[in-house]
């Protein structure tokens, strides 16, 4: 049995859930499918999730919400008409919607419940247009499913005792069509993953029904070494292992939600990323292990946003928990890391920009100065951050030279390296308005 992902792309509009259809058609394998919200149509399109943010916004503020209804609804009537499916579906998503709005508890228990509208109807319409292609399909909901979830609205994280009830799954006849992004707390209520989290629920049905395959379909043929906005036309990725698409998603690479994989590496489910507009093409296999290769560094991944701290106080070193009261500070203030180098009398603290406010900044640095009593303590701001990934990065030689000297080329300056922490990844910290060079001359220096 496979477990089939589509993504937004991929359900956007009738045309590309007819190839959905015929995807589906052809392979009498895949017979759970989990499906994204309707993504952008055209490049200056609005995704379903951010129209069904917006109604949501304009609700709860008592602001004037019809026309975002409106606009919703609209969207879904298009495909509902093109693809000829029975009215009724739209009547069904019209009363969902208008029972999301209705839904009491917190703000956020509300945003989730109308957030998931997205998913929830494009599960809806495909099991649908499926059934009048003589496929057996239905729809089934992710509580039916057994997909049960910690309560935290916006950010759910799966429970173990899911597992054994997706697992009965298999006994169900037909295909099955399952939203993604969202479960059901043990309160029975509606919670949903992070941003993106139709990625994890594809993932977790694949490892709840032990599937032999999880196929993600997105709009690429594969998984590039390198940003292709970046470098023309990259090198295809034909094979990752878990631990380098997962360092890769971290760093931008936007196929994957850097958390979906968890559930599948677990189970050592193998993965393929394909194309919803080319299923014929190879696509990119991501397995548990692979056999060793001299180019051990399979891709680039790079991302910017970042935020580094530096503190330097002397013989720190020989100062017994000064790291776990630094960061005790970033603890304290809500504030995760991503990197924290360090050398005997100083330490860096890498995270992401968008969670350090002025304010954060203004308390972290008054903290630090009262509490740690350092020497020197500064913020730098627009950094960059490039990870070279690879298996086996760690035991081969000349790696850190090759990627050294490749900056060196583009003249661009290094402010950071971390180095061994990682089996599988070299990180290096620029700043941001260098980073196509960078890119590019280590592109060239590995692939070229």
């Amino acid at each position: 049995m496979k477990v089939a992902k589509f993504g937004g792309s991929s359900v956007a509009n009738a045309t590309q859930l007819i190839k959905v259809g015929n995807i589906i058609k052809s392979d009498p394998n895949r017979k759970f499918v989990v499906v994204s919200a309707p993504g952008k149509r055209f490049s200056d399109d609005i995704k379903m999730t951010d129209m069904l943010i917006e109604l949501g916004t304009a609700y709860m503020n008592g602001a004037t919400y019809e026309e975002n209804l409106i606009a919703v609804l609209n969207r879904f009537s298009e495909i509902i008409e093109d693809l000829k499916v029975d009215d009724s579906v739209y009547t069904e998503i019209e009363t969902d919607i208008k029972s999301a709005l209705a839904v009491e508890g917190s703000p956020e228990n509300k945003m989730d419940a109308i957030k998931a509208i997205g998913e929830n109807s494009s599960a809806k319409i495909l099991s649908a247009y499926l059934n009048t292609l003589g496929i057996e399909a239905s729809y089934v909901n992710p509580k039916e499913a057994g997909i049960i979830v910690s309560d935290e609205p916006g950010n759910a994280r799966i429970l173990p005792e899911s597992f054994d009830k997706i697992y009965t799954l298999r006994e169900k006849e037909g295909v099955l069509v399952i939203p993604g992004f969202f479960g059901y707390s043990k309160e029975g209520k509606l919670v949903t993953f992070s941003r993106g989290g139709s990625d994890i629920t594809g993932s977790i049905i694949a490892a709840g029904i032990k599937a032999e395959m999880y196929e993600n379909f997105t709009d690429v043929d594969s998984v590039y070494t390198v940003n292709p906005t970046i470098v023309k036309n990259p090198k295809e990725i034909t094979t990752l292992t878990y631990k380098e698409m997962r360092e890769l998603s971290y760093a931008g690479f936007s196929v994957f939600h850097d958390e979906a994989l968890i559930p599948a590496f677990r189970e050592k489910i193998p993965v393929c990323i394909k194309n919803t507009n080319n299923p014929e093409a190879r696509g990119t296999l991501i397995v548990a292990e692979k056999e060793a290769s001299e180019k051990c560094v399979v891709g680039i991944a790079s991302d910017t946003g970042f935020c580094s701290l530096y503190v330097s106080k002397y013989l720190m070193n020989r100062e017994i928990g000064f790291g776990r009261k630094l960061l005790n500070i970033f603890e304290d203030e809500g504030i995760s890391f991503e990197h924290a180098p360090s050398g005997i009398d100083d330490m860096s603290v890498i995270f992401r920009d968008s969670k350090f406010t002025a304010e954060k900044e203004n308390t972290v640095v008054n903290r630090i100065k009262e509490e740690l009593h350092v020497d020197t303590v500064s913020i730098h701001r627009d950094i960059a951050v490039i990870m070279v990934v690879g298996e086996g990065l760690v035991n081969t030689i000349g790696v850190a030279g090759k990627a050294t000297s490749a900056f060196e080329k583009a003249n661009v300056n290094i402010e950071m390296i971390n180095q061994g922490s990682s089996e599988v990844s070299m990180m290096f910290g620029i700043q941001a308005s260098d980073i196509n060079d960078a890119i590019q001359s280590l592109y060239t220096a590995f692939f070229e």
